[in-house]
């Protein structure tokens, strides 16, 4: 336990010394399993981890699925996205605000990155709520915390790479992460219906329109869903596996770049390029989790902990408490995928130990890792719309973001109340 505390000590002082996450946990990870094995086991391990990982089939679903959310951002779709979910939602008060959540919700269902989905929503949401005069608390917090939903909505990274760590299928998680994205969605259309409820001056009513404008609006984004339910109606029907269901999403997204006519050849190899590097990247990432998640389990903490929840007495509910506690505490003082690579190993076989599905435990971890998105002060959303909105202050934004980490609070009490709303698709598929 001692060795492991101070490889954990190791990690977070390299980590705020400005060291690479995946290169303080290499060196953490070596250096621990060295102390207690030797340095040539040591060595053999790393060696052993990285060839295995790499020729891991499951990997492949990293790129495809980062290649089609780039390929969706190229082609310029989110604009319609908003201008469909306005047709609709603008007419009620705060209607712009509501149409940010809807048009984020349906930009993550595709790209599956919260920072692209904030950043993509904050120059598309912005400039109208601006000019009807929307309070820049309601409006930056809106565009903020709708891209937490690229997190949670499939297809989720944070999802894939928790399959990965913990080797839980990501078919299922993918499954039964869609009815919990849609109560968040559904939950923060509620927070924005609520705050103007209280503060009808934070966000005006915006111009009704006839319903035949509105379906004509539907026309701009029936490529996106037919995508979206190519993508995900495969995947959930058990036609395509996670890696084909991204392969084939990547290749739906280029087709609609090239239809819309903004794949040029340029555009087609930034994409790769990006692709490429943001793969490298979190492949090391997930190297160095791994072999962190080797020196901590053969240092015997994971045991250790086990066996101490196990004599202790603490109830199923009491031990997922204290992990909401952890997460709060993390995700406001480190970056996400910082927290779930340190959290996901050494959690799930606690959690697998007490009883919890994995699958559902999957979830979980994903839910609250996102809180970390949104809280001060490390709320990466947070700071990317601070990036394009140079002028809104920082406390602005974090007010605005306030509401909406109660609904994700909210949305963890239910899926705790409530596991089968978590569990039960995977029974229909």
């Amino acid at each position: 336990m001692t060795i492991a505390l101070i490889g954990f000590c190791v990690v977070f002082l390299l980590a705020f010394a400005g060291v690479p996450l995946a290169f303080s946990l290499l060196l953490a990870g070596v250096g621990g399993y060295a102390a207690l094995r030797g340095i040539d086991p040591a060595l053999y391990m790393l060696g052993q981890i990285v060839v295995d990982s790499s020729a891991n089939y499951g990997m492949s679903v990293l790129p495809m699925f980062i290649l089609m959310g780039l390929f969706v951002h190229k082609a310029d779709i989110s604009a319609e996205l908003y201008d469909a979910a306005y047709a609709w939602l603008g007419h009620l008060r705060g209607g712009l605000a509501h149409a940010t959540v809807a048009a984020c919700g349906l930009f993550a269902a595709i790209s599956g990155s919260s920072i692209a989905t904030a950043a993509t929503m904050t120059k598309v949401a912005m400039p109208p709520m601006r000019r009807l005069g929307y309070n820049d608390k309601l409006s930056t917090g809106s565009v903020a915390s709708g891209g937490v939903l690229g997190v949670l909505i499939p297809p989720s990274v944070p999802l894939v790479i928790f399959g990965l760590l913990t080797e839980t299928d990501i078919r299922l998680l993918f499954i039964a992460a869609i009815v919990p994205g849609i109560l968040l969605l559904v939950f923060f259309i509620a927070t924005v219906w609520f705050t103007v409820l209280m503060r009808p001056d934070l966000g005006p009513r915006g111009e009704s329109m006839p319903y035949k404008q509105r379906f004509i609006a539907l026309k701009g984004v029936w490529s996106t869903l037919l995508l979206f339910v190519l993508v995900m109606g495969g995947l959930y029907g058990g036609v395509f596996t996670a890696t084909e269901c991204a392969g084939i999403g990547a290749m739906g997204a280029f087709l609609i770049g090239l239809a819309r006519r903004k794949m040029t050849l340029r555009i087609l190899l930034e994409c790769l390029k990006e692709t490429a590097v943001t793969t490298a990247m979190i492949f090391v990432i997930v190297f160095g989790a791994l072999v962190f998640a080797n020196f901590i389990t053969l240092s015997g903490m994971t045991a250790q902990l086990v066996e101490w929840i196990q004599t202790s007495g603490f109830s199923t509910l009491g031990v997922l408490l204290a992990m909401v506690a952890i997460y709060l505490l993390l995700g406001a003082l480190m970056e996400v995928m910082s927290v779930l690579l340190l959290t996901a190993p050494v959690f799930t076989v606690v959690a697998i130990d007490m009883g919890i599905n994995p699958v559902w435990f999957g979830v979980f971890v994903v839910v609250m890792v996102e809180l970390g998105m949104l809280t001060p002060p490390v709320g990466m959303n947070v700071f990317t719309v601070k990036s394009l909105l140079p002028d809104v202050p920082l406390s602005t934004i974090y007010r605005g973001v306030a509401p909406f980490i109660v609904a994700n609070l909210l949305l963890i009490a239910v899926i705790m109340a409530w596991p089968g709303l978590v569990l039960a698709p995977l029974q229909w598929f």
